[in-house]
Order: structure tokens, then C-alpha cells, then sequence
């Protein structure tokens, strides 16, 4: 059997398969990973989510050099939002009948633990519908230094106090070789550490998903490395409480205006679409994986649709990390993702955090309708 019809049956990868794959042409790679993805989820439809974005506080100690997020304490355009403000961003959401808010922030030393906590009851009481999927494991370690818990302690207190889910952020490549270099982010969580936090946030329960950045000079076999480590954890995860990853998103390193430009080689879509099928037929025991349209835009995630992906993301009403970095496309209106998914030959769904499917939207409708203006 030759290595695209072992992977488009689906049969697990080795990891020096894995790294073939990145010579094989990009046309076929898509088709054993189309044909992969068919198998693990309904190939008429693509799902999308209805939800937003918010950014606690944009104060950060970690300094990593392809952020154009973070600022220092003192600069005058660092904040920390009050929890009325963020629950006014969440009433505009539930304006428009999303789901979720997907909450993160800096490493912010100046912010008590309890102060989390008191934002999670907060969202909690007055917000009873919405999700809370919030703190990326930077985040959960930097409120282990505060309270000298470890992760499993610090995540149950978040937990009780409304967190339900733990987002993948600062995943990028878990090869501490790239992430730790020193023009990288040598002072960021490592690769055990990012994993070890996550696998603790499964064990309680927590909804989880896994990331992946490509474009800083890194070489296939570090992305297969990275991927490895996933489909890994992913096996412990499955075999001991079967809560792992529920989904996989991959982007391209945004470089504009940030430190790290010019100093990395970046991806552009050729590369990103032949990662997100090689990261399909490598991760054989995730089950959905996500197009990037905002790092991408929508032709390339429309693309992506037949490179493995079988979700179009969430509407983000905001966003403030990726875009600081050169990212064009910020939000978008639900009618967007519907016409996009349209438009590329599926039948769109709307699902929650979950991935069930929680409305099919009326597709006529929402296209014929007036953007608002």
C-alpha cells in the first residue's frame, strides 16, 4: 500500500511517514486528507459557532517577540477591563445569539487570583447561558506562581467558580528547540508544561482545544514532532477519561509590526493548507479540525475545507491577539460564514463549544438579509 492510501485509509502514521508526506504534491495530500476527514465526520456539512473574543487585559511579563499584544504595566495604553465592561461585550453577544465567550489575556502579575475568580462568578451570575472558555495554560501557569498551586489545584478553583473550558492557546510548536530560542520566546511555558496544564484541565472535565503556528523556521520534522506530541497525549487522554482535544487549529505565524519580523521565514497558504492535511492524517484520534479565516481569509479557509478542515471557526466579534500582528480579518457576521460555507459546496450547521450541532440556519435568509450597517 503506498503512504497516501495508508493515510487516507485512515491507519495510523509513523513519524517518519508523517514527514514524507511533505513531498508528496499538495493536490493529492488534500485528497487522502478529504478522504480522512469523511470518514471521522459528516462530509456534507461544515460547522461554525457563534461567539466572541475578549481580552481581559492586554498587561503581559512574558515579552514574546512575535506578540503585538502585550504591553508592559507602565505603557500608556495598557489595561485591565472592569468586569462591567466585559459583561457588556457579553450582552452584545448575546444580542446575537452566540454561545460563547473565549476569554484570555497576559501574564498579568498585578491581577490577584482572586480577582479571576470573582470575573468567573461574575460571568456566571449575570450570564447563566453563555460558556466560559478562558486562560491559556501561560495564563493558568502564571496563576500558579500566584498561589504556589500546582495546575490540577488551580484549575478545580477556576472550575468552581464557572470556568468551563480551557483554550489551546500558546500551543504554536511544542518543540521547546523553536519555542524557546532566543529570538523566539525563551521565556515562555515549555512543551511539558503546556501539555502537563492541559492534561490536567481534561481530567477535570474541562473542554480543551490543541494549536499550532508554523512559520518560525521550523522544519517538518519539528512540525511532525509537534504533532506527535498531540496525538499522544490524545491517546493517554482517550484511554484514561476519554475528554481530550476537541478540536485542532492551525494558523500561520502573523509577523507585521511585531519584533520578530524579518528574523523568521513565516508560511504562506501553500504551506498552511499542506499542514492542515498532513496534521489530518497525522492526528488520527482528533475528530474536528478548524479553518483559520482569520489569519488566512476566506478564500484560503474555504480552500482548507478540502485540505481536512470540517468547521469554519466562530464568528469572533472581536478580536485583539493575531490582529496586532498583521491578521486583516478580525470578525465577521454569521451571514459571512454562511455564505463562505455556501459558497464552497457545504451545508452549514451551527454547533456549540461542543461540537453538537445546535441550529442548521436558514440559509435563504440570512443572505437575503440587509448587513447591518
Amino acid at each position: 500500500m503506498s503512504l497516501l492510501a495508508k493515510a487516507a485509509s485512515g491507519a495510523r502514521l509513523s513519524g517518519a511517514e508523517a514527514v514524507l508526506l511533505y513531498d508528496l504534491p499538495l493536490f493529492d495530500l488534500a485528497s487522502a486528507a478529504d478522504a480522512a476527514r469523511r470518514q471521522r465526520t459528516d462530509p456534507e456539512t461544515v460547522s461554525y459557532l457563534i461567539d466572541r473574543n475578549i481580552n481581559y487585559s492586554n498587561v503581559c511579563t512574558i515579552a514574546c517577540s512575535f506578540c503585538g499584544f502585550y504591553r508592559t504595566r507602565r505603557q500608556d495604553d495598557a489595561y485591565t477591563l472592569s468586569f462591567e465592561h466585559i459583561s457588556q461585550k457579553v450582552r452584545e453577544l448575546e444580542a446575537v445569539g452566540g454561545t460563547r465567550i473565549l476569554m484570555q489575556g497576559g501574564v498579568n502579575p498585578y491581577l490577584s487570583f482572586d480577582w479571576y475568580l470573582d470575573l468567573l462568578r461574575h460571568l456566571k451570575e449575570h450570564h447563566p447561558s453563555i460558556r466560559v472558555e478562558a486562560f491559556s495554560p501561560e495564563e493558568i501557569k502564571g496563576m500558579m506562581r500566584l498561589t504556589g498551586q500546582g495546575a490540577s489545584d488551580v484549575l478545580a478553583r477556576l472550575q468552581e467558580a464557572g470556568l468551563d473550558g480551557l483554550p489551546g492557546g500558546g500551543g504554536e510548536m511544542l518543540v521547546d528547540e523553536v519555542r524557546h530560542a532566543p529570538h523566539i520566546s525563551p521565556a515562555r511555558i515549555s512543551a511539558d508544561e503546556w501539555i502537563d496544564v492541559m492534561a490536567a484541565a481534561q481530567r477535570l472535565g474541562l473542554y480543551t482545544t490543541a494549536t499550532m503556528v508554523i512559520g518560525f523556521g521550523e522544519t517538518p520534522a519539528q512540525r511532525v514532532a509537534s504533532m506527535l506530541r498531540l496525538r499522544d497525549a490524545q491517546d493517554v487522554a482517550n484511554e484514561e477519561h476519554g475528554n481530550g482535544y476537541s478540536a485542532f487549529i492551525s494558523w500561520t505565524l502573523q509577523t507585521k509590526g511585531v519584533r520578530i519580523d524579518g528574523k523568521v521565514p513565516g508560511a504562506g497558504a501553500h504551506e498552511y493548507l499542506q499542514n492542515v492535511a498532513v496534521s489530518r492524517l497525522v492526528l488520527d484520534n482528533v475528530t474536528n479540525f478548524q479553518a483559520s479565516w482569520p489569519t488566512m481569509g476566506y478564500k484560503v479557509a474555504q480552500t482548507a475545507l478540502y485540505f481536512g478542515a470540517n468547521d469554519f471557526g466562530s464568528t469572533m466579534l472581536e478580536e485583539n491577539v493575531v490582529s496586532q500582528a498583521g491578521a486583516r480579518h478580525q470578525s465577521t457576521p454569521e451571514r459571512e460564514i454562511v455564505r463562505q460555507i455556501v459558497d464552497a459546496g457545504y451545508r452549514p450547521v451551527q454547533r456549540d463549544s461542543l461540537y453538537n450541532v445546535i441550529a442548521v440556519p436558514d440559509v435563504d435568509a440570512l443572505l437575503a438579509a440587509r448587513p447591518a450597517a
